[in-house]
């Protein structure tokens, strides 16, 4: 199965470590939030880029380009669009590609723009086709055509729009057909930030929560962020939550530790089944190849969760592959978890670079 499957069934990253913001972490992200460019930490380079088109346009008088902002969830794509909506002084309208799934929608939507009005499309990638090919006439020429009537009596009457931006957001930028790529004027893509930008993102934040906190405690939480501002925060709620209830409300580097512990948050941001994932390769596999489907059940998840949720992380972090013949853990993998992994045998072996191999296991 493709990891990027649009049919993927695969439930939302709830996880303390989850990238997505749900229920009440949407509330405290929007408080969080910075307001304008020169708050914004991270992202230098978009961050620099973005700064000139937006002042480029406001001395023009002008609206801006269309802005596409890509990369994984977490990284401040959303807050980056309502930042250009302050720098341009101007309304944010804030829909997302899955609940356009007409062109009808999509119209109704343009229609009731203002000018200059900024709209933001999150996960822009998922909107239906029809609306897609709508959006290529009204990005380029501020013009929509309103089909009206069917069959041979049908009529296209077209609808002129004022000028607007459209901030477009994907998780999966592959996925953009060219024509509507090639329609924005500025592309940024979000990169993970490192612990020294999450340590700042985290200091930031612990003053707006009012919450005391000290170097080495910001960067334990910073390490074990997994380079997102959105889970950084997160932790950072969590670990005020047991500063406060076990200790003087201080966040040191020992709190730190030992909130995570109880939130089975690692030393590297692997969490119960991060680590669940790869004990069962190492422990009961051998280090792999074993296939998708034999680990999912090997850890008691859906297959999709395994390939869609923890994953992603793992082979990021160098701690799992994956190959033609299956899942292969990592000689990180094992160092990680205190194993040593088993004699290499055969071409299976850990010659490989990747793994050692069931016939190290099985003694075939």
């Amino acid at each position: 199965m493709n990891w990027d499957d649009e049919s993927s069934t695969a439930e939302p990253d709830a996880r303390i470590v989850g990238a997505s913001a749900e229920g009440d972490d949407q509330a405290v992200e929007a408080a969080l939030r910075p307001k304008d460019l020169s708050e914004f930490v991270g992202q230098e380079k978009v961050r620099q880029q973005l700064d000139l088109v937006l002042k480029a346009a406001r001395q023009r008088g002008a609206t801006a380009d269309h802005v596409l902002l890509s990369g994984a969830p977490g990284l401040g794509k959303t807050t980056l669009s309502m930042i250009i909506a302050a720098e341009m002084n101007a309304p944010i309208r804030i829909t997302s590609g899955p609940a356009i799934q007409h062109a009808g929608d999509l119209a109704a939507i343009l229609s009731s723009l203002q000018e200059g009005e900024i709209l933001f499309l999150d996960e822009i990638h998922r909107m239906s086709r029809p609306a897609e090919e709508m959006l290529y006439m009204a990005m380029e020429d501020f013009r929509v055509d309103v089909i009206v009537g069917k069959g041979p009596g049908a009529t296209a009457i077209p609808l002129e729009l004022p000028p607007f931006t459209l901030v477009g957001a994907t998780t999966r930028a592959g996925l953009l057909p060219p024509p509507l790529r090639d329609r924005f004027g500025f592309t940024g893509h979000m990169e993970f930030y490192d612990p020294a930008e999450l340590e700042r993102v985290i200091h930031r934040s612990a003053g707006l929560l009012d919450v005391e906190i000290d170097t080495a405690g910001a960067a334990e939480i910073a390490g074990r962020s997994r380079g997102t501002p959105r889970i950084a925060n997160r932790l950072l709620r969590r670990v005020r939550d047991y500063a406060q209830v076990r200790a003087d409300g201080v966040i040191t580097r020992e709190i730190a530790e030992a909130a995570l512990s109880v939130y089975e948050v690692d030393s590297r941001g692997l969490d119960r089944l991060d680590r669940g994932v790869l004990e069962a390769l190492l422990k009961l596999f051998g280090g792999g190849p074993v296939g998708l489907s034999t680990l999912a059940v090997a850890v008691g998840e859906e297959r999709e969760t395994v390939e869609e949720v923890a994953e992603p992380f793992l082979v990021r972090e160098g701690l799992l592959a994956r190959t033609p013949r299956g899942r292969v853990a990592t000689p990180a993998a094992w160092t990680h978890l205190g194993l040593v992994p088993p004699q290499a045998a055969g071409s299976g072996g850990a010659g490989n670079g990747v793994g050692t191999g069931q016939q190290g296991l099985f003694g075939a």
